[in-house]
């Protein structure tokens, strides 16, 4: 807090060459900025007898406001609007930074979907008066869906402006608006009972698909059911709803498999910018065959594998029924909405983030100059409500929308780490003697660089008190099973870590255009007007030890 309140006394807009620009004295030399721009934008005074360095920042200019008065309508359609989504509880995955100590199950969970509470928060404090959301919850009964229901959203930390606003009867409004559907997306009509299945139906204006398996080293047979079926099962459930204006798909920009090159906000379709010997049937017995053969300890294993070989397809026919595809990058936590920081566990670059501020690892297996992609959840929540609000007024063309970093504001792996390394440094999370961090071309010389840290933390521990040994060339059990992890870590990392693709946000940056300039300042996602430096350090590291602190709580 006190970092960010010295920061904006500091501030001061200049101009330069007629641009006009934020100038933020920092307590360290602002090595990210000074990468970035020119050297004539950047210089260093002196001040209190100390060098700082002032950094500039560009005031990005305001798109040009719709020419409609009330822009793209979003307010006007929430009003009284009924949903359906999916993936609004099992939001609370981690990925798990402690290792097991086993050699051979090191395992890494990564999820990098939306956090759809963030999306339903949203929506219920822009407006209040929509009509239900329907969650479909996978559970035994309906007590327990409604305990599910009341743990992981209603009483979460996240609705604070909500329990605010409504006070004593903030419950009785959530449990007007949330309405709890046992189902599940693997089971054919979505494991809904006639009877309610029949009753919602009539009732459902648009359908949000957000349920899937995206962990990064997902069995197949698992993910190939959710992820390409299970949108599917959806749909079909989407064509009788006899209200439907909209299915939304929530999916991933890296659904294409490509990695250099420009990604356009286009369908996939097979034989296009898809390989045209993907065969979805084939898939599903491709996986039946495996598990069938697999048995014993190590089918979990190979079944990930074959996974990772073989990247299941999210794409169904949607023949006449409206359809708006969204595609976030990575999702990280909050730039503003609705309190800056906020995320639900350690996930996407936060294991790597937290082992580089903690001394565990002090590299990288990557390509410095590789696009970081990642996007603020509050940004990808209110790109979804305009495209929903766009799409469900009577827009009829299929379209996707990259909701991305890269190309409208790119930031590169180096720079991202060159910001954690300002505020570890300033604000350390253990004392260590903590260095830039360093980039490896190659598994090798990461795993080299790794194992000499656990052998010198090893060496310490043996020797306390005591001179520590020359030379140790093996690693107890203990330490094998860290390196193991960290080893999978920079494995399933790979490819984000040397990714040079950038992603197209035509249809997003339109989508924005159409939009009043009282939509943009409640529903504000430009990604031109991120401050990445103030993002980071001001905002995510801080939120990320919030958690930490959290979960260590709990």
């Amino acid at each position: 807090m006190a970092m960010t309140t010295n920061l904006l006394a500091t501030s001061k807009a200049v101009k330069l060459h007629g641009v006009r620009f934020f100038s933020s004295f920092l307590s360290r030399p602002n090595h990210f900025l000074a990468c970035r721009l020119p050297q004539s934008i950047t210089r260093r005074v002196q001040t209190s007898c100390c060098y700082r360095e002032t950094s500039f920042k560009a005031v990005s200019p305001e798109p040009e406001p719709s020419s409609v008065s009330d822009g793209v309508g979003i307010i006007r359609f929430l009003k009284g609007k009924t949903y359906l989504i999916t993936g609004a509880t099992g939001f609370l995955g981690k990925a798990k930074i402690k290792p097991k100590t086993e050699f051979s199950s090191c395992p890494v969970k990564l999820i990098f979907f939306l956090s759809v509470a963030v999306l339903i928060e949203k929506l219920l404090r822009a407006s209040p008066d929509i009509g239900k959301i329907f969650i479909l919850i996978k559970s035994k009964d309906q007590e327990s869906a409604n305990k599910r229901l009341y743990d992981e959203i209603i009483s979460s930390d996240l609705f604070n402006h909500l329990k605010q606003t409504h006070g004593r009867s903030y419950e009785e409004f959530m449990k007007s608006k949330l309405i709890p559907i046992i189902g599940e997306i693997g089971e054919d009509n979505l494991g809904i009972g006639s009877e309610i299945s029949a009753k919602i139906s009539g009732e459902i204006d648009v359908v949000i698909s957000c349920a899937g398996r995206t962990t990064f080293d997902d069995r197949y047979d698992l993910a190939l059911n959710v992820n390409a079926l299970g949108p599917g099962r959806l749909l079909s459930f989407a064509k009788d709803c006899k209200k439907l204006k909209l299915f939304l798909h929530i999916s991933t920009a890296y659904v294409t498999g490509k990695k250099e090159g420009t990604v356009l906000e286009t369908p996939l379709c097979i034989g296009e910018n898809i390989t045209s010997d993907l065969n979805i049937e084939h898939e599903l017995k491709l996986a039946s065959e495996a598990v069938r053969k697999l048995h014993g300890s190590g089918e979990i294993k190979n079944l990930k594998e074959l996974g990772i070989q073989r990247n299941p397809l999210i794409q169904t026919m949607r023949e006449d029924v409206p359809v708006a595809i969204i595609r976030p990058s990575i999702i990280e936590s909050s730039y503003k909405e609705p309190f800056p920081g906020w995320l639900q566990g350690i996930r996407m670059s936060d294991p790597i983030i937290l082992a580089y501020g903690k001394g565990q690892i002090s590299g990288l297996w990557g390509d410095s100059q590789s696009f970081a992609d990642i996007i603020p959840v509050d940004m990808v929540v209110n790109a979804t409500i305009a495209a929903m609000a766009k799409h469900g007024c009577g827009f009829s063309e299929f379209k996707v929308y990259n909701v991305t970093s890269s190309h409208a504001n790119p930031l590169r792996v180096a720079e991202l780490m060159d910001l954690c390394y300002q505020h570890l440094y300033d604000f350390p999370l253990t004392v260590i003697d903590l260095a830039r961090m360093k980039f490896h071309s190659s598994l090798e010389s990461f795993t080299s660089s790794v194992f000499d840290i656990i052998a010198k933390q090893e060496r310490g521990t043996k020797n306390e008190g005591g001179e520590a040994e020359e030379s140790h060339t093996t690693l107890s059990f203990k330490g094998r099973g860290i390196l193991n992890y960290f080893v999978s870590l920079a494995r399933t990392y790979e490819p984000y870590t040397f990714f040079k693709a950038r992603f197209d946000d035509t249809n997003t940056r339109s989508l924005i255009q159409e939009m009043s300039m009282e939509e943009r300042k409640i529903f504000e996602f430009d990604i031109k007007s991120i401050d990445w430096e103030h993002y980071i350090v001001n905002v995510h590291l801080p939120g990320l030890k919030r958690e930490i602190c959290k979960e260590k709580l709990s």
